[in-house]
């Protein structure tokens, strides 16, 4: 009973180490500050370090297929748009590792990016290059994580804590290179991932506009069989593209419609608060003149910064709101251009039935007219066939004399001529009366 007990023991580690092995991935980490890095980890180890549910990290799966999203959650935002997945966190990115040359390139700007948007961080990467590239920092992060982020996001943006009355919420927003607001290291990474999914769009909708144009122009001057198969792809691609820039569209309008969820993604300035409110909890437990009852006064005159919700709290959104903006106006002009197409397509496919029906028309014409001519000519073949019945009747008898031949001859002219007279009166006639009634044109 004990070596099978063994064996099974052994299988029961070889399948756990099985499931590890498949539940941990590659991830490309963009910090801060610093080169960018890969590293292994599982989805319980992303869970830890950002905060995340396991549902929302089901949404950057490329096995699933999921709507372009853009989640805003406690220490993380959660986008994934178009080809974009990515965790942006406070003091970093972390986005699902690939080969795909778009990524290398979507990598390089997001790096250049973040780390060349002020003169200060420039001057900060210096410092701390060795440092990060001499820290391997396995993936699991401790509880600490939120100070690890905090730090950075002191180094990458200069924080001003004024407080203007207890209501309100001190300058925490980002630091200031001259006159130029920099904006937080997360607003600074969503701004690269939204310009890289509207620039894919923009791309794809420029090759289609290139292809579509042309062919429909050739369809309408040529309608064949090639040409409508191309238009029936380049339709497809553009029902597609459209759906796909509907549904970016569709989620900054949902975003813009809602202050709480963008308030949400101010990572930087919630850490930043939770900090001064556990100073300041600090420094009103270590005051001996401050009495119990002041110090509940105080706690509930203050926003609630432990779990990064203010309660009572109108956030100033601005700057997200501004940058949201900005790439809603960008794609809802990539959408103008696919609805241009679209009526481009639907006029062509119009001007094509319209061609297809005058077509027809005609065709039936021709067949109302071939009809007709078949009926008068039956009747100058019934006229045929009443004198090739074989009856006896004088008219039908031989001539004789050279008189009687002329005779026959003239008769048999009169004949023939007569019955094709005849039928061409009846066809004009049928004809005229077509067009008068209004069935020929």
């Amino acid at each position: 009973m004990r070596p099978h007990a063994t064996g099974t023991g052994g299988v029961g580690r070889r399948k756990a180490g099985a499931a590890a092995a498949a539940a941990s991935r590659e991830w490309m980490v963009v910090p801060a500050s610093g080169p960018a890095r890969v590293e292994e980890a599982g989805k319980h180890a992303v869970m830890a370090r950002t905060g995340l549910p396991a549902r929302d990290l089901r949404v950057l799966d490329p096995l699933l297929s999921y709507p372009s999203t853009i989640l805003g959650r406690e220490r993380a935002i959660v986008v994934n748009l178009e080809r974009v997945k990515a965790v942006i966190t406070a003091a970093e990115v972390l986005l699902p590792n690939s080969k795909d040359p778009a990524f290398a390139r979507f990598v390089r700007d997001l790096q250049t990016r973040v780390l060349a948007s002020s003169s200060d961080q420039a001057a900060d990467l210096t410092d701390m290059e060795g440092e990060s590239s001499a820290v391997a920092s396995p993936f699991p992060v401790p509880n600490s994580s939120k100070g690890h982020e905090l730090e950075m996001t002191k180094k990458s943006t200069t924080v001003v804590p004024e407080m203007t009355s207890s209501t309100s919420m001190p300058n925490l927003a980002a630091a200031k290179d001259g006159n130029v607001k920099v904006l937080p290291f997360e607003f600074r990474a969503l701004e690269v991932c939204l310009e890289s999914a509207c620039r894919s769009l923009e791309e794809e909708t420029s090759t289609l506009e290139q292809e579509a144009y042309p062919a429909l122009d050739e369809l309408t001057s040529k309608i064949s069989t090639l040409n409508l198969e191309r238009v029936r792809q380049i339709k497809s691609r553009l029902v597609a593209i459209s759906g796909r820039v509907q549904k970016v569209r569709d989620e900054l309008e949902h975003l813009l419609d809602d202050e709480m969820d963008m308030a949400e993604m101010y990572l930087t300035e919630k850490l930043t608060q939770q900090e001064i409110s556990e100073a300041s909890s600090r420094v009103e437990v270590d005051d001996p003149s401050q009495t119990e009852e002041d110090r509940d006064e105080d706690y509930r005159s203050e926003p609630d910064g432990s779990n990064g919700s203010f309660i009572g709290y109108k956030p100033h959104i601005e700057e997200l709101e501004m940058l949201l903006e900005a790439y809603f106006v960008q794609i809802d002009g990539t959408l103008n251009k696919l609805s241009h197409l679209r009526e481009y397509v639907d006029d062509t496919e119009d001007y094509i039935n319209i061609m297809l029906d005058d077509k027809q028309n005609q065709l039936l014409q021709m067949g109302v007219m071939l009809s007709t001519a078949t009926v008068v000519i039956t009747a100058g073949v019934a006229v045929v066939g009443l004198f090739g019945m074989n009856i006896g009747i004088s008219l039908y008898d031989p001539p004789t004399t050279e008189e009687e031949t002329r005779v026959a001859n003239m008769k048999f002219w009169e004949t023939t001529l007569g019955t094709v007279a005849g039928c061409v009166i009846l066809y004009i006639v049928a004809m005229g009366w077509g067009k008068r009634s209004g069935l020929l044109q």
